[in-house]
């Protein structure tokens, strides 16, 4: 994903990047006497005494929003103090881009592009969770690097390895970043700066075919922003190869379901704008109408809530303070409702394109979906 000023990527303000730490800070109903001293503690945050009074003057005004959206019983999600209650609205909203005009399927000439016709969903299990299968790794948190592209590509070929081989791995999500160039501005410049899941899917099977281990190639972005690939296959033997990449057929409902109940989690893209306050339920605030995808995620199942009804469980990449232990669902309908992207250069394409982008489903899910071909 590419950043206009840095990228939605990049949502988590200090870096964990495995989900081992211990989830300290209240829930939505524990937030009576939830002092900003705490809040500091509990996230591990200091401030200048020039900065304070405004950092602590956020956190109040939100907890003021989070509660008066809770009291609302209508609603089917929840909102909840976390990492980013004390941010500036300008500062949440440098963290949004990703360019996606075409999208970088369009460009990709080996991609397995899935028809659209009479496809079958009758048959699926009415709940699928990837969770369940063991093979969907910890929730990781990406930091301030603009990396949502290099951990919804590596999570799902880590996904994908573990189902076709039985064996889960964390996969180096830093050898993205230093190693696959974004020449062509396919989400972005590279790097901290964004690209694409399929651009990683492509490269991988035009180079090297597969990535090292975390624990070879350790994610080490927040530190610097020049890059240079440590990558030597020559030297190294891939932990986890592809031979390829399928993509699904934009804005459809079918496929979707098909493939994530059938053959495995899937790397989606999303306009996560507004997913900031999210603690738990089923999210329902997306704008259906203007939709701006910049973050790229995982996709690792779908069902229904009693009281609120389908949804998706959407991995993020924020770490697991966020949502509920690093997870969001979304609401789900197979009366697909689209939207209009008016500003496509904030999305998942290259250079060139349309001054608008036709996306569908909830926060654009349907928009632009792929998974990697392990054998």
């Amino acid at each position: 994903m590419k950043v206009t000023q840095l990228v939605i990527c990049a949502l988590a303000f200090f870096v964990a990047v495995h989900a081992t730490s211990r989830i300290r800070h209240p829930r939505w109903h524990q937030l009576d006497g939830y002092t900003f001293e705490q809040y500091m503690e509990d996230h591990n945050k200091a401030y200048r005494a020039s900065e304070l009074q405004m950092r602590r003057a956020l956190f109040e005004k939100n907890v003021q929003r989070v509660n008066a959206h809770n009291a609302d019983s209508s609603k089917s999600w929840k909102m909840g103090i976390n990492h980013l209650s004390d941010w500036t609205e300008e500062e949440f909203r440098a963290t949004l881009g990703y360019d996606k005009e075409l999208g970088f399927h369009q460009m990709s000439k080996r991609a397995q592009v899935v028809s659209d016709e009479d496809i079958d969903i009758s048959g699926i299990p009415t709940n699928w969770d990837w969770r369940t299968q063991g093979v969907i790794s910890d929730v990781k948190d990406q930091g301030r690097c603009g990396s949502c592209w290099t951990f919804g590509a590596a999570e799902t070929i880590e996904s994908h390895y573990a189902i076709q081989t039985g064996f889960l791995q964390d996969l180096s999500q830093q050898q993205i970043i230093d190693c696959i160039p974004n020449a062509l501005q396919c989400g972005g410049t590279g790097g901290c700066q964004g690209g694409t899941a399929e651009l990683v899917f492509e490269t991988l099977v035009q180079t090297t075919g597969g990535l090292a281990s975390e624990w070879t190639y350790p994610y080490r972005s927040y530190y610097a922003d020049n890059f240079t690939c440590q990558y030597d296959p020559l030297k190294t033997k891939a932990a986890a190869s592809i031979t390829g990449h399928v993509v699904l057929p934009s804005n459809q409902y079918a496929p979707v379901m098909k493939a994530l109940a059938t053959v495995g989690p899937l790397a989606v893209n999303v306009d996560a704008s507004s997913w900031s306050f999210y603690e738990s339920g089923v999210y329902t605030a997306c704008d259906a109408e203007n939709v701006d995808i910049d973050h790229v995620v995982q996709l690792v199942g779908y069902g229904t809530d009693e009281q609120y009804g389908d949804y998706w469980t959407v991995r993020n990449s924020w770490g697991p303070k966020y949502g509920e232990k690093g997870y969001i669902r979304l609401a789900r309908s197979s009366d697909v409702k689209c939207g209009v992207d008016k500003t496509p250069l904030d999305g998942t394409g290259c250079a060139g394109g349309p001054s608008t982008q036709t996306v569908c489903g909830a926060c654009g899910i349907l928009f632009d979906v792929s998974y990697p071909k392990i054998l």
